[in-house]
C-alpha cells in the first residue's frame, strides 16, 4: 500500500500500512487496481468510438468509479473486488485498441488472489520518476474530483459527452510517455473541464431545486425523533423529505448538506428542521449524540464507532463493511423506509447548541446585491474579498482558519464554499452596509459560484481576474479540492495560498513550476499571511 492523495496522509509523505482515513491496505490496493483498469477501459472505448462502436455507458461508469476511490467514500474491499470484475467485463466487451495494447487493456486475473498481487504492481510507486509520478497523480486526483462533481450532475439528468470523453482521454494519457510540458497541459485541461462540470452541476441544482436564497438556518435540536443526512446528494435529500412527510420524523442536515436549506424546493418541507453539528471531523462525537439514524450520501464518512454503527446507513457511492446500504432502484429512486422506521423508535437528538448559521450566498443571490457590492468597493467600505473555500480536517493546525477569519479587518468580506466554513461560520463577523461579511456559497460542489462572482466583479470593475481586490486562502483535504484548485489555475488565477500543508504528491520539481507559473504559496502564520493577502 502507498497512498498520499489526501492532506492528512501519514507523516505528510504517504500511508503505507493503513490509511489515516481508516482505509485498510487491501482496500487501498484494490482501488489502485480499479483505477489502472479504468485506464484500459478508457483506451478501448476511445478506440471503439473512433470506429463508431464506443459504448455510451462507459463515460459515466468511469466517472462514478473514480468517485468511489476518493477519500472517505467507500471502505468496502468486497465491493471493490466485485466492481473490478464488472470493469473487466465492460472492458472486454469492447474490441481491442490495436496489436500493441497496454497491459491495462489486456490483463485478466486467473483467480481472485491475483487481484492483490496485480494491485501491488500498479500503484502510485510503479512510476519511478518523481516528477512524472507527481504530474500523473495531480491529474488523477483532479480526475477523481471531476468524477465526483460530474456524478452529482448526472444524477440530476445532466450529462455532457465532452466531459466524459475528457475523463477517459486524461486517464489514458497517464499510460503514455509524455513530456512534462504535455503532462502539465493535461493537468490544466482537467482544471478547465472542472469549470465546465461545476457550471453543469450548478445548472442541474438550480433547475431542479431553484436558485439558493440567503437563509438563516436553526442549529437547535427539536423534541421529535430525527434522521441526520450528511454528504452532498440533494436528490437523496429530496427523496428522504418526501418519504418522511407526515411521519412525525424530523430531518436534519449535517456537514455539506447545510446549504440545502437555501433552495426554494426544500423550504416547502416543514420536516426539514435545521442543521445539526459541524463538519465531518466531528461526526464520531456528534453522531453518538444524535440518537437517531444517520444517512451518508457521499464522501466524508469516518469509520463509525460500534456504539452507533447500527444507526448508520450508506447509499450511492458510499460503502463500509457491515453498514446497511440503501440501493438505487432501476428508476433511480430509493426506499428509505428502513431508515424512517428506525427513526420512529429513536429518542430525539441531544441538543448541541442554540443558534443559527447563514447560507445560500450563491452567485445569483450575491449578484442580486451587485449594485451595493460595487458601490461598497468603489466607496471604500469593502477593501478586499478573501476566498476561504475548501475542506475541513482533523489536524489542530486548522484552527488557523478561525484565527485568520477573526483577524481580518472589518472592511473585508469572506467568500466561502465547502466544509472549511465550519471553522468560522459561527463567528460574529457582522455586515458591511447590509452585506454579510461571510458569504457562504454552499457546498464544495458550489464552488462555481465563487468563480461566477469573481468574473462578474472583473467585468463590472473593468479589471483582469488578478487585478481584483480578491485574495485566495484555500484549505484542502481531498481530491475535489484538488480539482477546484486546478479550475482556478486554468482560469489564470495566481497568488493562491494553499494549506494547511502542501500536497505530498507535489514533488519539489513540480512545486517549482507551480510557484514560477502561478505563484502558489504555502500557508505560514496568520500574521504573515494576513499582511500579504490584505495589504494596507
Amino acid at each position: 500500500m502507498f497512498c498520499f492523495q489526501c492532506q492528512e496522509t501519514a507523516g505528510g509523505q504517504g500511508c503505507t500500512k493503513a490509511g489515516v482515513c481508516g482505509k485498510d491496505a487491501s482496500t487501498a490496493e484494490l482501488q489502485d487496481l480499479l483505477v489502472y483498469l479504468l485506464k484500459g477501459l478508457s483506451i478501448r472505448n476511445l478506440s471503439a468510438a473512433k470506429a463508431g462502436k464506443g459504448r455510451d455507458d462507459v463515460g459515466i461508469f468511469v466517472a462514478e468509479r473514480l468517485f468511489e476511490t476518493l477519500t472517505n467514500v467507500n471502505f468496502d474491499p468486497a465491493y471493490f473486488q466485485d466492481i473490478i470484475y464488472k470493469t473487466l467485463l465492460l472492458r472486454d466487451s469492447l474490441p481491442p485498441a490495436g496489436t500493441d495494447e497496454s497491459d491495462a487493456c489486456t490483463w485478466k486475473p486467473a483467480a481472485a488472489e491475483d487481484l492483490a498481487s496485480k494491485a501491488a504492481t500498479v500503484g502510485v510507486l510503479s512510476t519511478e520518476n518523481e516528477d512524472v509520478r507527481s504530474l500523473q497523480q495531480i491529474l488523477i486526483c483532479g480526475l477523481k474530483g471531476l468524477g465526483a462533481y460530474y456524478h452529482h450532475a448526472a444524477v440530476l439528468g445532466k450529462r455532457d459527452a465532452e466531459i466524459e470523453t475528457f475523463i477517459q482521454e486524461a486517464l489514458a494519457s497517464t499510460l503514455q510517455d509524455l513530456s512534462a510540458q504535455d503532462m502539465t497541459a493535461w493537468v490544466l485541461r482537467c482544471g478547465s473541464t472542472g469549470v465546465r462540470a461545476l457550471a453543469l452541476l450548478d445548472q442541474a441544482n438550480t433547475e431542479a431545486y431553484g436558485k439558493p436564497e440567503i437563509t438563516s438556518v436553526s442549529t437547535k435540536a427539536g423534541d421529535r425523533p430525527g434522521i441526520l443526512i450528511s454528504g452532498h446528494d440533494l436528490k437523496d435529500l429530496a427523496m428522504l423529505l418526501e418519504q418522511t412527510k407526515g411521519s412525525g420524523v424530523d430531518v436534519y442536515t449535517h456537514g455539506e448538506m447545510l446549504p440545502a436549506h437555501a433552495y426554494p424546493y426544500f423550504k416547502r418541507y416543514d420536516n426539514l428542521v435545521g442543521n445539526y453539528g459541524g463538519s465531518w471531523p466531528l461526526q464520531r462525537e456528534e453522531f453518538e449524540q444524535f440518537n437517531g439514524p444517520i444517512l451518508m450520501t457521499t464522501n466524508c464518512l469516518v469509520p463509525p464507532r460500534e456504539s452507533y454503527a447500527t444507526r448508520v446507513y450508506t447509499t450511492g457511492p458510499v460503502g463500509f463493511p457491515g453498514l446497511k446500504h440503501i440501493p438505487t432502484g432501476p428508476d433511480g429512486n430509493k426506499d428509505f423506509n428502513p431508515v424512517i422506521e428506525q427513526a420512529r423508535l429513536s429518542a430525539p437528538p441531544k441538543n448541541l447548541e442554540d443558534g443559527t448559521v447563514i447560507t445560500g450566498c450563491a452567485h445569483d443571490a450575491v449578484l442580486a446585491l451587485a449594485d451595493e457590492v460595487i458601490g461598497a468597493i468603489k466607496g471604500g467600505a469593502i477593501r478586499r474579498f478573501v476566498v476561504m473555500a475548501g475542506c475541513d480536517g482533523r489536524h489542530k493546525s486548522r484552527d488557523y482558519y478561525a484565527r485568520f477569519a477573526q483577524a481580518l479587518p472589518s472592511d473585508t468580506v469572506i467568500l466561502t464554499a465547502g466544509c472549511a466554513k465550519y471553522r468560522y461560520n459561527r463567528l460574529p463577523l457582522g455586515e458591511i452596509g447590509g452585506i454579510p461579511r461571510l458569504l457562504d456559497a454552499g457546498q464544495c460542489n458550489d464552488c462555481y459560484s465563487l468563480v461566477a462572482v469573481a468574473q462578474a466583479l472583473a467585468g463590472a470593475l473593468g479589471m483582469g481576474i488578478n487585478e481584483l481586490p480578491i485574495s485566495y486562502n484555500i484549505a484542502w483535504f481531498e481530491q475535489k479540492a484538488v480539482l477546484v484548485l486546478l479550475a482556478l489555475l486554468s482560469l489564470g488565477v495566481k497568488d493562491i495560498t494553499l494549506g494547511p500543508s502542501l500536497p505530498a504528491f507535489v514533488s519539489p520539481g513540480v512545486l517549482k513550476v507551480l510557484v514560477e507559473s502561478f505563484d502558489i504559496k504555502p500557508q505560514t502564520t496568520v500574521e504573515a499571511d494576513l499582511k500579504r493577502m490584505v495589504p494596507a
